[in-house]
């Protein structure tokens, strides 16, 4: 199994239960899709409302769930500005924010926001460790945690994901899976949850070994998500 597990302190209780949902998967799963073969075209249409409405309840599930473990979420319209308007949003007067290329998400999204002078998606080595945004894609989400899943091994996806204090992860709604072990089957997601070195990030990087809990000492202090509807 290819995939590496990554949680903060902050994210205990995620963590317990994405171990739990892998290693014990006792409970039967809820799927928002429906089976429409052989049915009427006024089946179809209830299918595909109950389909939507499922897909809503997996956002709400996941927002709520990404926001009790310290993450900040916001949720747009699909389209190249509205993208483009979120993440300079997030970002705020920052001066420099690194990109990495989409592997999953169409290219022409981010046409909008790559336009803009402060985005560097090939920096030099030291703008890499001096730049106070990271934004990458997430291939999918997790509802029950709240997490978001970094393929770290898609070009430089993981350094922007743990470089810079702010890291906003773009995640398409469709995407976000009930459970944890969800990303560890052929049928979802075309596997790619098998095929991929990735990280299961759950809230910003934090850390109580010495005490207090402090964010940041790992990883990024803070941990916005962008969900596409």
């Amino acid at each position: 199994m290819p995939a590496i597990l990554q949680f903060s302190i902050v994210g205990l209780a995620a963590a317990s239960r994405i171990f739990c949902d892998l290693c014990y998967p006792s409970h039967p799963e809820v799927y928002s899709g429906a089976n429409i073969s052989a049915i009427s075209d006024k089946g179809i249409e209830m299918a595909s409302t109950a389909s939507q409405a499922g897909s809503q309840s997996l956002v709400d599930q996941f927002e709520a769930a990404a926001k009790a473990a310290a993450a900040t979420v916001e949720v747009v319209d699909r389209s190249p500005r509205d993208l483009c308007e979120a993440i300079l949003r997030a970002a705020g007067d920052q001066g420099r924010i690194l990109f990495a290329l989409p592997q999953d998400l169409p290219t022409e999204l981010f046409g909008d926001f790559v336009r803009n002078p402060r985005v560097q998606s090939d920096p030099t080595p030291e703008e890499w460790v001096n730049s106070p945004v990271g934004v990458t894609e997430a291939f999918a989400g997790v509802a029950r945690t709240g997490s978001v899943c970094i393929n770290v091994g898609h070009q430089r996806s993981g350094m922007a994901s743990l470089l810079a204090p702010l890291h906003i992860a773009v995640v398409a709604a469709e995407t976000i899976m009930p459970q944890p072990r969800d990303l560890f089957r052929n049928d979802v997601l075309d596997g790619k949850g098998l095929s991929r070195s990735f990280v299961f990030i759950t809230g910003p990087s934090a850390t109580a070994d010495m005490g207090p809990l402090v964010r940041g000492v790992h990883g990024p202090r803070r941990l916005h998500i962008i969900v596409l509807r």
